[in-house]
């Protein structure tokens, strides 16, 4: 009888150890599984450890590479004189005054505030001025969409473009073809170019470049002044054109 009592002790007491396992491995969430599918997961991890490292390094490559190349894009642009063609307006009140600059102190970069417009569109407004007497404006030069350049007032004449500044300074006009004002890749090369000529030929400094925005507070050229960072890396642009001397 005891012997009986006994070993049905033993069967509920092992009833309940495993009950109690398996009521443990429930709360825990935890699953029993076979070896091989545990060694298979094992195998899954490791392989996509060694999938996604050399991804992870191609990816930090690519956006390494992108920045130089962003970097360097203008490398090839230096401070020697760009091709231009030379239309000079007539000399008259409205647009050339035939006033000679005494000093060249720095260049002024404007926006022709015209989306769509060329160099000859507004080398041909500037000349006409003679006869509409529609208002006093002009620029001595002008950078076209495709980085056409056409100088219309000699750089020791004064131009009707920079208010105040108009005295000393040498005026550039960019076309741009969307409202936004940001300039074409082929305008803005030959801007940089221009600009780093201009500076050599006159010893000028890339921090002598200035913007109408910094003479009168005109939002002049516009995507200049709405991206600060946009003008201090063409600056930078200039600066670096001007060390290939």
């Amino acid at each position: 009888m005891f012997v009986l009592n006994d070993g049905n002790e033993r069967i509920k007491n092992q009833e309940k150890y495993r009950m109690s396992t398996s009521r443990r491995n429930q709360l825990a969430g935890r699953k029993t599984l076979p070896k091989n599918t545990r060694r298979k997961k094992k195998r899954g991890r490791k392989m996509l450890r060694i999938i996604m490292i050399p991804l992870l390094i191609l990816l930090l490559f690519l956006l390494f590479k992108s920045c130089i190349q962003k970097k360097n894009q203008y490398a090839d642009v230096d401070a020697t004189q760009p091709e231009m063609d030379i239309q000079l307006l007539d000399i008259n009140p409205y647009s050339r005054p035939g006033t000679t600059i005494d000093h060249v102190n720095g260049i002024v970069v404007h926006y022709t505030a015209n989306p769509g417009s060329t160099a000859q569109d507004n080398r041909d407004y500037f000349n006409g001025l003679k006869d509409s007497h529609e208002t006093s404006a002009s620029s001595n030069f002008v950078i076209g969409l495709e980085g056409e350049i056409i100088q219309c007032i000699p750089t020791w004449e004064m131009a009707y473009a920079s208010n105040d500044r108009n005295v000393d300074t040498i005026s550039i006009e960019c076309c741009h073809p969307d409202e936004n004002g940001k300039f074409t890749d082929a305008t803005y090369r030959s801007l940089v170019q221009l600009t780093a000529w201009l500076c050599a030929k006159y010893d000028l400094t890339a921090d002598q470049v200035i913007r109408h925005y910094d003479v009168t507070g005109k939002i002049c050229p516009k995507y200049f002044v709405e991206d600060e960072d946009a003008w201090v890396e063409f600056r930078r642009n200039v600066q670096d054109a001007l060390e290939k001397q």
